[in-house]
Parts: C-alpha cells; structure tokens; sequence
C-alpha cells in the first residue's frame, strides 16, 4: 500500500507574494557564476537529502540531469566522502553544507577553522561567500519544503535553470 503525502501548503507565494522576491534575490545572488552550477545543486541536493525532503531532493536530481550529470554522481551524493566522482573543490562544498546543516558533537563549532580554511583552498573570496549564500538559499527552500511539503516536481527543472 502506498501512501500519497499530501501537500500542506500548495504555493506558499499566493500567501505571501513577496516570497518571489526573495526567491529572485536569492538565484540573482547565487547566479553571479563564481561557483558552478552543478556545485550549488550537488549541495542543494544533499542539503534535500540530510532533511529527508523529496520535493527539494527529486527538484535537485531534475536539475543535475538536466545540466548532463551523470546518473553515478547524482546517486553518489548521498555517500560521497567515498565516492570517486567529486572534485576536490565539490567535496569541500559539499563538507560545508553537511557541517552547516547538522548538529555538531557536542563543545565544537558546526564549521570548523579547518573545513573553512579547506573551502577557502578551492573557493576565492567571492566564490565562498557566493557558496555560502547558497547554503542559505536552500536553508530558505527547506524551510518551505519541510514544513509546507510541496509536491516533488521534476519538470520545473525544464523551465528553470538553464
């Protein structure tokens, strides 16, 4: 038996039409080309993934697939540190956003001087702020999607994004 979620909050933007606003900002933001593409959905789609969201998840698959990834990179995001598929710079991205969105053992910092400076090895200065924006875009997105759960949708990466 399968069970159909449904949707909490369909469009939270007829709400709230300023949520486009911020949107828009946000991609202006994190679309000044200094980080990749692919690097800023390979983080997305992790970020989906470590809160357990199939909307965020399957949105960030249709855009990897779209942008030509192959299928064992997109797979292998959610095992990664072993995976042999990820440049040196993607990992340290990808590092960033899993310290970002979960817990740190106890008396220590979620992002460490050490992975910070490892980041910094692979971004300059614009990138990294860019990258961290771009967490916080998807902190934004999770937001909606956790609490409203969206429907997944694969095809809003045919529109978007290109």
């Amino acid at each position: 038996m399968t069970k159909t979620a449904l949707s909490r909050m369909p469009n939270p933007a007829e709400l709230v039409p300023e949520m486009n606003d911020v949107s828009a900002a946000l991609f202006r933001a994190t679309g000044n080309q200094s980080v990749p593409r692919t690097t800023m959905n390979l983080i997305h789609l992790r970020a989906g993934q470590i809160v357990n969201n199939t909307y965020l998840t399957i949105l960030n698959t249709s855009f990897l697939r779209k942008a030509g990834e192959s299928e064992e990179r997109i797979t292998a995001v959610s095992s990664w540190p072993d995976a042999p598929y990820f440049t040196d710079a993607e990992r340290a991205a990808l590092a960033l956003v899993e310290a970002t969105l979960q817990p740190a053992p106890h008396g220590t910092e979620r992002v460490s001087d050490a992975l910070y400076a490892e980041v910094a090895q692979h971004y300059d200065p614009k990138a990294l702020a860019t990258l961290t924006l771009a967490i916080g875009q998807i902190n934004f997105f999770i937001a909606v999607a956790v609490i409203g759960k969206p429907q997944p949708v694969g095809s809003l990466a045919e529109s978007q994004w290109d």
